[in-house]
């Protein structure tokens, strides 16, 4: 029943839908319509001799559909310092992107990721995110189509494992590898037993450990790998104690996901350079 579902959906409705003489695309634009981004060093946050580095969280998203390949074009012409994305395991084990173990959120047909194929998925249709109508057959990435965009940039693929696998890590850093971008890309998680695997694995690739509330627990994790492993921490779940745990160990933080203008000052003030955001540019 839910794939005659689908097929009614991507085949009659979404033609219907993506009609511009139709009023259903105004309705939608409506809902998706893109963000202003904000500068900081417009509002005295950061310079040129002192900046801000910036990670576009699923893309720029505030003005293309999150965890798409014009969302990443995005992250790049504005010269990100990083562009995170969220990869899950489809059931032919192919990494894609996506936030959801499932298509619901995003897409117009509905399923989990890990029980469709690449072909499948590639046949679904977005639904939402700001300006999804004006991108022609807009499909999900996989991880290789991701990491092409930043080929011969600046701004550094940043690829958040979401799926609970071990055994396909390995294609991860052969797509890393293949494009040569072992310095240039970083590879995070909140599993830590996942960072534990790639660090043995000596690949060369940047790894920064996920968490909520910083705590000399997750800072000696962390600092136990071989690698130089950095702190990627949730804003909201941390206070100026927490913080300055990690600013006195002298390990690297990056926090998500600050869109306030007061935290990335009071961040910025604290010493840190390193936050992801949703809307702030440089």
């Amino acid at each position: 029943m839910t794939a005659l579902l689908n097929k009614f959906i991507s085949l009659i409705l979404v033609p219907i839908f993506f009609n511009t003489f139709l009023p259903f695309i105004h309705i939608a634009s409506i809902f998706n319509l893109p963000e202003q981004v904000i500068s900081l060093s417009a509002n005295g946050i950061g310079s040129d001799e002192d900046p801000v580095f910036l990670t576009a969280h699923r893309g720029v998203q505030a003005e293309a559909p999150q965890n798409t390949i014009p969302a990443y074009e995005k992250a790049v012409e504005y010269g990100y310092y990083t562009a995170e994305c969220d990869i899950q395991l489809t059931k032919d084990n192919e990494w894609v992107l996506n936030h959801n173990s499932d298509t619901d959120a995003m897409f117009c047909e509905q399923a989990e990721i890990s029980e469709c194929t690449l072909a499948e998925l590639k046949t679904f249709s977005y639904k939402t995110g700001a300006n999804f109508w004006k991108y022609e057959d807009l499909r999900i990435p996989t991880l290789g189509e991701y990491l092409d965009v930043f080929v011969g940039s600046d701004t550094r693929p940043q690829i958040e494992i979401k799926a609970e696998n071990f055994d396909m890590l390995y294609k991860i850093i052969d797509e890393v590898k293949a494009r040569c971008m072992e310095k240039q890309a970083i590879i995070i998680t909140f599993n830590y037993e996942q960072l534990k695997f790639i660090d043995e694995m000596n690949t060369g690739i940047e790894l920064w450990y996920l968490c909520d509330t910083i705590t000399p627990e997750i800072i000696e994790k962390a600092e136990a790998l071989n690698s130089e492993c950095w702190l990627s921490p949730d804003f909201a779940s941390n206070t100026a104690e927490t913080i300055q745990l990690a600013i006195d160990a002298g390990i690297g933080c990056s926090f998500w996901t600050v869109n306030e203008l007061e935290d990335a000052k009071m961040l910025y003030d604290m010493g840190i350079r390193y936050i992801e955001t949703d809307i702030f540019i440089n």
